[in-house]
């Protein structure tokens, strides 16, 4: 019966390896290099601000800042019918007639250049080429923020993971002393009682693995939809966290300036003080120097003039002032300038918040590194303390109730081990982000 039984098990066991190693194969197994390139390739929100950069690069054109003549081409072509009376002092010449057909053809090319609007096209310029490099700096933010996101993630599938084999640990003593109490009926030195417990720790234990691996799952459905891949792609994540301890809260905060949210910040001011410029600029005198052809001709049938043509260039200098237009550039200057001022808080709002954010982020980071050093000695002891329990229940020199204890102990010192070393490895990724510095 015994020999039964272990060709039974070794079947099992077989079929199990068999089924896992096809499981690998289906898997494809997923670094951290490949999750992060694959949301940048992939990030709408990336492609949103490379496509803002484009918008801006091309419109970063000094035609579009109005500093490059204009030429027009002008046609018409009229065709009438009419009806004359025309009476002179000499009554033979008197002409009174109807339907009399006539034409009126013009064209031309007029060529216009400004030569003084008071420097709003050197500002307009100017603020197109600020607007190009807010865009670029938009964009290295945005693929900071999208790097953070993505291995924040990742690093959460790793810490789910290493609960999961922790729990897998704890089922294999469960399955132990399990063992062990049938031994000891076999012999009569265990009951039923204990047995029943031991088998209801199990079964506790593999529902708590269950619903762990439900856990592991959705976090691996929530990182594959961060990188934009199909929610049910099979991912084999083997990775352990491992944490950067010589970050400096001296050289992150001097290096917060260098975020490149805040240097879109600092470039939004210079933006508005531009358009300052510009509006300032409405209230000067525009000199536009013209050039180009004119051909007019005029025919018709009867009547005084029976043709009439015109042809030739021109060149001509215009002028306009501005006199009086109910004071709306000069408001529109003003709104200017607050806005300006707006720019310059909003900036320094900024900047607060990100040193607070560091100072905050970095306590939790020290404080975490302090309790994990001690986390990581209770780890160890968990599991000697766990050996020797086990070893004096097999002995008989420990009760059920005491391997459940030092199980529980292995298990809740395992889960903070995880989670400790997760909780610094967030708060280095943020202070990296913060301070610009965040790769692979």
């Amino acid at each position: 019966m015994a020999l039964g039984n272990l060709h039974s098990m070794k079947r099992i066991l077989v079929a199990s390896f068999s089924f896992l190693c096809l499981s690998g194969l289906a898997q494809q197994r997923l670094s951290l290099t490949d999750a992060v390139n694959a949301a940048l390739k992939n990030s709408y929100d990336i492609q949103i601000a490379r496509s803002n950069v484009e918008i801006t690069n091309i419109n970063n054109y000094i035609g579009v800042a109005g500093g490059l003549p204009s030429v027009n081409g002008t046609a018409s072509d009229n065709e009438q019918i009419t009806s004359i009376n025309q009476k002179y002092a000499d009554a033979t010449r008197d002409t009174k007639r109807a339907n009399v057909g006539s034409n009126n053809l013009a064209f031309g090319v007029t060529g216009s250049m400004l030569l003084y609007n008071g420097s709003r096209v050197i500002a307009t310029r100017k603020r197109l080429e600020e607007l190009l490099v807010q865009n670029q700096e938009l964009l290295s933010a945005q693929v900071q923020n999208t790097v953070a996101g993505v291995m924040t993630k990742y690093y959460d599938v790793v810490r789910q993971q290493n609960y999961l084999k922790t729990l897998t640990q704890s089922i294999d003593v469960s399955k132990k002393r399990l063992d062990i109490l049938q031994v000891r009926k076999e012999v009569g030195l265990s009951n039923n009682a204990d047995i029943f417990q031991a088998q209801l720790d199990l079964n506790a234990a593999v529902q708590a693995k269950q619903s762990q691996q439900l856990v592991v799952d959705q976090a691996k459905t929530d990182l594959l939809n961060l990188i934009f891949l199909q929610p049910d792609t099979p991912i084999l994540i083997s990775d352990t966290i491992i944490i950067d301890r010589s970050i400096n809260i001296d050289s992150v905060r001097s290096s917060i300036a260098k975020n490149p949210t805040i240097l879109a910040a600092d470039q939004q001011i210079h933006i508005n003080e531009l358009i300052e410029r510009e509006t300032a600029a409405l209230r000067y005198p525009t000199l536009r120097a013209t050039t180009g052809y004119n051909f007019t001709s005029a025919n018709s049938a009867a009547g005084f003039t029976l043709l009439n043509q015109s042809y030739g260039p021109f060149v001509g200098l215009s002028l306009s002032i501005p006199i009086y237009n109910g004071g709306i550039y000069k408001r529109q200057q003003q709104v200017a300038t607050v806005n300006t001022r707006i720019s310059k808080i909003q900036r320094d709002q900024l900047y607060l918040n990100y040193e607070s954010g560091t100072v905050r982020t970095y306590q939790a980071y020290t404080n975490t590194l302090n309790q994990l050093k001690t986390e990581q000695d209770n780890y160890q002891l968990s599991i000697q303390l766990l050996d020797l329990v086990l070893q004096r229940f097999q002995l008989g020199q420990a009760t059920i109730i005491d391997v459940r204890v030092a199980q529980e102990s292995f298990e809740n010192e395992g889960y903070r081990l995880v989670n400790l070393s997760y909780t610094a490895k967030v708060a280095e990724i943020e202070l990296k982000r913060l301070s610009s510095k965040l790769a692979l």
